[in-house]
């Protein structure tokens, strides 16, 4: 092995591979679906981005975080939303149906927003 600029080498038939080493990062950081979904985008469309974080060790705290702020935007915009619309346990105790609808429909529009806003972003 050789020493360049303090980056050392092995020796591969006629070539010196850097030994290179990622930093150590907590991998048994869970992250929840926001932060698996924005993971893959960055995977797909942002590989630069994605290999930086890796390569710096910050990746599985940056998803973390994505994933907190997400749950915590999806969770505030579905309550407005249900406020806004007047859906409330009285809707639930007399029409079941209807108040599946309305809260299906109301998860919807606020998911959309979150992966426009943070996820896809």
């Amino acid at each position: 092995m050789s020493k360049n600029n303090s980056i050392t080498y092995r020796q591969v038939g006629d070539y010196n591979i850097p030994n290179l080493v990622l930093p150590s990062e907590e991998t048994n950081i869970q992250i929840g679906r926001w932060g698996q979904m924005h993971r893959d985008y960055l995977r797909k469309h942002r590989p630069v981005v994605f290999s930086t974080l890796l390569a710096q060790g910050k990746l599985w705290q940056y998803l973390a975080d994505i994933d907190i702020q997400a749950q915590q935007m999806f969770d505030t915009l579905v309550e407005q939303m249900k406020q806004n619309e007047g859906i409330s346990e009285q809707l639930k105790e007399r029409n079941q149906i209807e108040w599946v609808r309305c809260i299906t429909n109301i998860e919807s529009q606020a998911k959309e927003f979150v992966c426009n806003e943070l996820i896809f972003a």
